[in-house]
Formats: structure tokens, C-alpha cells, sequence
């Protein structure tokens, strides 16, 4: 269940999305192709949410937002894409009991839990001004694209 003020920065983007604001896919994807194995969260994270930032709308708080949940988009499409393929590692050679699948949707489950709570943590850090929005939704953007990378190493060392 998402955060209510996870909740508010969804609204929040939607508006901006209204926008046309968007970021371009192959930065992102450039971006997750040259991370490093474990070398933790890039620096080209962003990127594409700051080229979007440049459009007409996107510098302001609501268009900071919505690129920043633009990027988190893909980022959560690539995130999907490595879980369904270590899961599917994982089913291929799993003997054991509990299965090691299982571990893995626990797991998931509780990063889920996890990023949430963090990230409405980021937000109520940020009272009393716009920028908890924005707060918020670099903190679901970060910690996708970690979650992401994570799980694409972690069919490595399976």
C-alpha cells in the first residue's frame, strides 16, 4: 500500500504529466547499461529527469516532480524486467525448501514496504515547503533504479 504521502506526489506528477513533460528512455537505459556490478546507485541517475526539467514546464516544482516520476517510470519497467528474470533464474535451478522464489517475493515485498516508508519519510522530512514533493519522488526514483540494479547482480551470484 503506498504511503498517502507517496500518494500526494503521484497526484502531483500526474499533474505535470498533463504537461507532456517526458525523458528520454535511451539515457536511462545508457544509464543501466554502464552501471558497474555492485557499485551501488550511478550517477547518471537523474539524468534524464534534469533533461526533462529543461522543457517548458518542467522547472517548476509540479514539472520537477513529474520528470523525476517520468524517470522512476522507466526505471520501475527496468526493475520489473530483472526481477521477472532472476525470478526466473531462480525457479530454473531452485531445489530447495522453502524455495529460494519465495525468498525473493518476500523480499521484494518488504523493499516495497521499505522504499515506501523511506520515501514518505523524505517527505515529511521536508515541512512547511514544495520541495517535500520533490523529495519524495527523487527518493522513489533513487531507490528504484537501486532496487533495479540490484536485482540484475544479484542473477550473478545465483
Amino acid at each position: 500500500m503506498i504511503g498517502r504521502s507517496i500518494a500526494i506526489v503521484l497526484i502531483a506528477a500526474g499533474a505535470a504529466q498533463a504537461q507532456d513533460l517526458s525523458v528520454n528512455e535511451n539515457t536511462v537505459a545508457a544509464c543501466f547499461d554502464s552501471a558497474p556490478r555492485d557499485a551501488g546507485v550511478p550517477g547518471c541517475v537523474g539524468d534524464a529527469s534534469n533533461q526533462c526539467q529543461t522543457q517548458p514546464g518542467g522547472s517548476s516544482t509540479i514539472g520537477i516532480v513529474g520528470c523525476l516520476q517520468a524517470e522512476t517510470a522507466v526505471w520501475d519497467r527496468f526493475l520489473n524486467r530483472e526481477y521477472k528474470a532472476t525470478r526466473a533464474q531462480v525457479d530454473q535451478f531452485d531445489s530447495g525448501q522453502p524455495p529460494v522464489s519465495e525468498a525473493l517475493l518476500t523480499a521484494q515485498r518488504a523493499w516495497i514496504a521499505f522504499r515506501d516508508a523511506e520515501c514518505s519519510l523524505a517527505y515529511e522530512r521536508n515541512r512547511g515547503g514544495t520541495i517535500r514533493s520533490v523529495a519524495a519522488a527523487f527518493c522513489l526514483m533513487r531507490m528504484t533504479a537501486q532496487r533495479s540494479l540490484e536485482l540484475r547482480d544479484m542473477r550473478g551470484g545465483l
